[in-house]
């Protein structure tokens, strides 16, 4: 459909509402009238040829055969579609018969609309167009609403018809129907502040997604197809695709039945499709309406090919409680296993941001992928996504996981960019991934990005945020680059051409790999320090403030107090849970915290303020001083203790973790699991007697103090400082000790690898691998530009830069 034409289309609609439903409808609300109304005329339109047919099916069925309900499939036949109306009516009969009785109108109407078939009727019950039809008759409107859908000079049918003087009136296709669609939801929405459709995809894109998935495999079509998407909107690229190899003027013109599934959000954009579906003889049951992420609708069903366009940047948390339960994931849809960096297999989580969906919808395509054992030919998936997909998500989150099941189970073919503001409600980047679980032999084990970023022709009118859009010799250009697996660069930076490069799956992992540094804490014990133990750090201002007003009271008469302390975190809007109320009013929770003062000030009377810079000594002398008082607090009290009177400081010693023996198998067994050498086990935590005197040679201040050295066999180990941990991406190409010893020893000589908390992640990054460098300007020319403006300027430029 041209844009000529779609927009005459658009404007007549826009007509209808303005001329009839002004004084009646918030403009807003035109769409609750229109877009029902043009899909009821579409359809009755097509049925308006076989009415006499049908009529005849309706009295032989009651009179000959004496049927007490219909018979779907006789009705289907004498209408020649599936679906029909039963009713003496058609929208057209209901204008050339209407008197001056709105209510005779709407009573017609109504017995119009009841004589559809139950796959119509849930349409006009989406649309809720009954409730509009009582409305509009109630303002005496209906007739003029119905004056406009029946006028001759517009053709809402997928068949050309001529006009009363003869001219053709173009078909409208299912594509078209979405662009009036996308066009009259456009304008709907601006009249409520509101964004443009999620819902419609260009055709053009459309066609170079159809080319992509089914060019490489045309000539071995499957004797019957199926193709799915799980966000299919409207389903313009549902009977697109059908188009691209069925009909005689398609691409391929495959001999086999092609059958259409797809699910649909949005009771609008599902009744569209419906009925589409319904025009274009598919089964309309295939469509269903809902969530698709909540509800698996097709469980258990693989299909052949799948194309879609899902909602990106939507949140999901909605749906969550059908996905997870807490943390553990309920969806198998979205539950991978993958192996850790020892080469385990363990469940992970397979879902992105709750603020972002779309990838969950690429994990439902993926889920439904044909095994090869099912059918030889696998399956095929083209996704529309935005730049996130690529990149977004740490090593071991949901996006990252997905990515990296996708490419390690060897199913992304190629990823193509798009140019900016290629769709029509959005102007960002987008891209197309293509996935097949049946890799040709020069494909596999291979990733393909095309940029075709620059690859487009401008519109002369935009069509919302769409601006351009691919010429045909664009998407030829794209689809020859992809089939011939080409890599080739752009000889000028921004020319208009695709380029592209071939990668090795690997080469987008990485290893997320943690770097530890020792903790090193100064200790002093003092009375403030000691005074903070008296508060739980959660509950520190209200626990403050009830000592301070109440002093002891609060450990022998807390009962008499809980009013005034919980008006006075009323009054100051402190937001405490349930459960932190109860602690902060539970006897427990306060002498608890009291024992801990004790136990700190029976410290502080033996070691007064002394401070230490070695912490190792300070707990020795803290242990000798509850043992001889004959105390025995618990590891855990003792933690709190120390912890509230020590912080970090580079200049204090190395806090030991533990000493260990490690010799024969023990030994042998963490070599093979760290895969290094016994001197190197320093760079990965564990210190030796030589490590210790190597590092102390190397440091221009005393190393830590030992009682006496190590004996052969015995390693340190350290507590670590997690506020200076750091993470390094080591590329899965490279080994991480080589990286580690090259990258981060230099800089931090006491750094170690904690080589069990190394995940795996993987991105996609199309700036790094397609970015071109522009050099500057050199400052000749920028100076003989700024001089030139001199002129136009009267000195003032030559006075700011001091040339005058």
């Amino acid at each position: 459909m041209n844009q000529q034409v779609h927009n005459k289309l658009v404007s007549f609609i826009w007509s209808i509402a303005d001329d009839c439903l002004r004084d009646v409808y918030v403009r807003g609300k035109y769409r609750d009238v229109i877009l029902p109304m043009v899909v009821l005329r579409r359809l009755d339109a097509l049925l308006e040829t076989t009415k006499d047919a049908v009529l005849e099916e309706v009295r032989f069925q009651k009179e000959e055969m004496e049927f007490v309900e219909f018979e779907g499939g006789g009705l289907q036949d004498a209408s020649g579609y599936v679906f029909y109306n039963t009713s003496k009516w058609t929208l057209q009969r209901l204008h050339d018969t209407a008197t001056n009785s709105q209510q005779l109108l709407q009573a017609n109407f109504e017995e119009y609309l009841a004589g559809f078939s139950s796959n119509v009727k849930e349409i006009i019950d989406k649309f809720n167009l009954k409730r509009q039809i009582s409305h509009m008759a109630n303002k005496d409107v209906l007739l003029d609403v119905l004056e406009k859908f029946t006028s001759p000079y517009i053709n809402l049918t997928p068949n050309e018809k001529p006009d009363p003087e003869g001219r053709k009136l173009p078909a409208l296709t299912n594509l078209g129907m979405g662009y009036v669609f996308e066009e009259l939801i456009r304008k709907f929405n601006e009249e409520n502040n509101e964004e443009a459709g999620e819902h419609f995809t260009p055709r053009e894109v459309i066609e170079l997604m159809t080319h992509l998935v089914f060019e490489p495999v045309k000539e071995n079509l499957p004797p019957v197809m199926t193709i799915y998407d799980p966000a299919c909107g409207s389903g313009g690229m549902l009977t697109e695709s059908q188009n691209f190899i069925k009909d005689e003027v398609g691409a391929i013109k495959a001999l086999g039945d092609v059958y259409l599934y797809g699910k649909e959000i949005n009771d609008e954009t599902y009744a569209i499709c419906k009925s589409d579906m319904m025009i274009k003889g598919n089964n309309p049951e295939n469509i269903r309406v809902g969530s698709t992420l909540s509800v698996d609708e097709f469980a258990g069903t693989a299909f052949d090919y799948m194309l879609s366009n899902p909602p990106y940047g939507k949140s999901w948390s909605s749906e969550t409680k059908y996905i997870k339960d807490g943390k553990e994931i309920i969806d198998p849809r979205f539950k991978v296993v993958l192996n850790d960096y020892w080469g385990n297999e363990e469940e992970a989580d397979a879902t992105p941001r709750s603020s972002d969906g779309q990838l969950l919808f690429l994990m439902e395509m993926v889920n439904k992928m044909k095994p090869l054992h099912q059918s030889p030919a696998g399956s095929r998936i083209a996704s529309v996504h935005n730049g996130s997909s690529l990149f977004t998500g740490d090593a071991g989150g949901g996006e990252s996981n997905i990515r990296r099941y996708i490419i390690e189970n060897d199913l992304l073919e190629c990823i193509v960019q798009m140019p900016n503001n290629l769709f029509y409600n959005t102007g960002i980047t987008t891209y197309i991934w293509l996935l097949s679980n049946n890799k040709t032999a020069n494909r596999k084990g291979k990733v393909q990005l095309i940029d075709a970023g620059q690859l487009y022709r401008k519109l002369r009118k935009n069509l919302g945020n769409k601006n351009c859009e691919f010429a045909p010799e664009h998407i030829a250009e794209i689809v020859d680059v992809y089939m011939r697996m080409s890599v080739q660069r752009a000889e000028v930076p921004n020319a208009e051409q695709a380029e592209a490069q071939v990668f090795d799956n690997a080469d987008f992992g990485y290893y997320k790999v943690s770097i530890e540094r020792p903790q090193r804490l100064k200790t002093q014990m003092t009375l403030d320090k000691i005074e903070t133990l008296r508060f739980e750090k959660y509950l520190e201002e209200p626990m403050q403030y009830a000592y301070t007003t109440y002093g002891d009271r609060v450990y022998t008469d807390l009962a008499s107090l809980e009013k005034n302390i919980i008006a006075w975190c009323e009054e100051y809007e402190l937001d405490l849970t349930s459960k932190n109320k109860k602690k902060l009013l539970s006897p427990a929770t306060w002498a608890k915290n009291h024992e801990l003062v004790q136990l700190a000030q029976k410290l502080y009377d033996s070691l007064g303020e002394q401070e230490y810079m070695d912490f190792n000594v300070f707990t020795k002398e803290a242990d000798k001083i509850f043992k001889e008082l004959k105390l025995k607090p618990s590891a855990t009290k003792k933690k709190t203790i120390y912890g509230a009177v020590s912080a970090y400081d580079a200049n204090a010693e190395k806090v030991i973790r533990k000493k260990e023996k490690l010799t024969g198998d023990k030994l042998n067994t963490l070599l093979t699991h760290l895969s290094c050498k016994e001197e190197d086990l320093a760079d990965f935590g564990y210190y030796s007697q030589a490590s210790l005197e190597k590092e102390a040679a190397m440091s221009v201040r005393a190393q830590l103090r030992t009682e006496k050295p190590l004996k052969p066999g015995e390693y340190l180990t350290y507590e670590t400082e997690t506020n200076l941990r750091d993470t390094e991406n080591v590329p899965l190409k490279e080994a991480i000790h080589a990286y580690f010893l090259r990258e981060v020893k230099p800089h931090v000589p006491e750094a170690w690898i904690n080589l069990d908390a190394t995940k795996i992640g993987y991105e996609i990054s199309f700036n790094k691998y397609f970015y071109k460098h522009t050099p500057l300007r050199n400052i000749e020319d920028v100076t003989h530009d700024i001089l030139e403006l001199e002129k136009q300027s009267d000195g003032l430029i030559a006075e700011i830069l001091n040339l005058a």
